[in-house]
């Protein structure tokens, strides 16, 4: 089983908490495709211009919704010039169909050393221009890598590349989540000898600890508003599910339940509502509770082990569940039903949602022996695409809103 996954954190303060007091269906096909034709932009000057356009391709081909077309075969047609002058890299792009129609007609202007960062943003800018939803290019992924004996906080961009490590304790790091601004990084670190939560500015690179209390504490998820962090936390006995409102620095508790352990809290995208791992019912199951308390709802019927939820930006959670001997991930539809969207005989591990509500970031192991990598994983049944070609464990990915 993956060290230090959303099934071992749930394990993990069960065990130091000893020491303080619906049908399933197999997505099958993929999603149509849209031609695209981006022969008509013309990279001139240096080789960053270059770059900017084998990215924007990528960029397109990765967000699920496009196909690159031969010249003059498309149904939508990318045009513009390109230019790489030695200290800016800019693009002046125009986004139209076949009746000549204007999608999107914009300039572009950055640094010259950020031209993979320009593709991702004009990516982003034709997928809602086109298909009106959200793209992925600009999202970045949180993760726990260990590459040289302890479990780190990492950074990527949404396809794996520009890697970069946040912390460096030489101790455990994990469970991180993503601010709702996208402007820092909350995780839970071994850093004091216990547990506790931190939270990073990604820019300034400046941690705060964020728990102060006896006992372990874990979570860390802020909510849609900003206002409150969900915690997992022992400093009355038995780790429980509060609420922190951020400001004026108020606990409040939302479950009572002796004996049973709570772990990994994530918010509605509305902010009424937390959903959450309690092991009430003998085992590791999911459930939904208003923010402000009072009766919790179970989520998961189907498999021996259901943990690590997250809710997507449309209303429908994921999770990762345990059946036919191998963890996977699956997607509780707006009707209640599970769709299994993981295929393969091998051990999927903390979703994440990406921004479109289309794709789900996780880990996957293959055997016991072999290291984890990240995949991103589409719901509308294209092939799983591997985000990580470094050696090394990498583990609990979490995307940027």
């Amino acid at each position: 089983m993956t060290k230090w996954s959303s099934v071992s954190v749930l394990s993990l303060i069960m065990a130091l908490a000893s020491t303080h007091a619906a049908d399933i269906s197999i997505v099958k096909s993929g999603a149509p495709k849209t031609p695209i034709d981006i022969s008509g932009i013309i990279a001139s000057g240096g080789q960053n211009a270059a770059t900017f356009k084998l990215a924007l391709e990528n960029d397109l081909v990765k967000s699920g919704w496009f196909v690159i077309a031969s010249p003059g075969r498309g149904a939508v047609v990318v045009s513009g010039p390109c230019q790489d002058s030695g200290r800016s890299i800019s693009f002046s792009c125009a986004v139209k169909n076949t009746s000549g129609g204007v999608f999107l007609s914009k300039a572009y202007d950055d640094n010259v050393n950020r031209a993979r960062s320009l593709a991702h943003v004009v990516s982003d800018d034709i997928v809602m221009a086109v298909k009106k939803v959200k793209g992925i290019a600009s999202m970045r992924i949180a993760l726990i890598g260990k590459r040289s004996g302890s479990k780190d906080l990492y950074m990527c961009d949404y396809d794996g590349g520009n890697l970069r490590s946040l912390t460096s304790f030489r101790t455990i790091c994990m469970a991180p989540y993503w601010a709702p601004d996208g402007s820092a990084v909350t995780y839970t670190s071994f850093k004091s000898g216990f547990p506790e939560v931190y939270k990073i500015d990604v820019s300034a690179r400046t941690h705060q600890k964020m728990s102060h209390y006896p006992g372990l504490s874990t979570g860390g998820a802020i909510s849609p508003d900003g206002s409150s962090m969900a915690l997992i936390l022992s400093k009355d006995g038995n780790p429980e599910l509060y609420v922190l409102n951020m400001r004026s620095s108020r606990l409040t508790r939302l479950t009572v339940t002796r004996s049973v352990v709570e772990s990994s809290p994530v918010w509605s995208p509305d902010g009424k509502e937390i959903a959450f791992v309690s092991n009430k019912a003998r085992t590791p199951q999911i459930y939904t509770m208003s923010r402000g308390g009072g009766m919790e709802k179970r989520m998961s019927f189907v498999g021996s082990e259901n943990v690590a939820p997250d809710w997507g930006p449309d209303g429908r959670l994921t999770w990762c569940s345990r059946r036919g001997g191998n963890y996977q991930i699956v997607v509780r539809q707006t009707g209640g039903d599970e769709v299994q969207i993981s295929k393969e005989s091998a051990d999927f591990e903390d979703p994440s949602w990406a921004p479109d509500g289309r794709h789900v970031v996780c880990s996957k192991r293959s055997g016991y022996q072999g290291g984890a990598g990240i995949y991103m994983l589409d719901t509308l049944g294209d092939p799983p695409v591997c985000l990580t070609n470094i050696a090394g464990d990498w583990l609990s990915p979490a995307c940027s809103p």
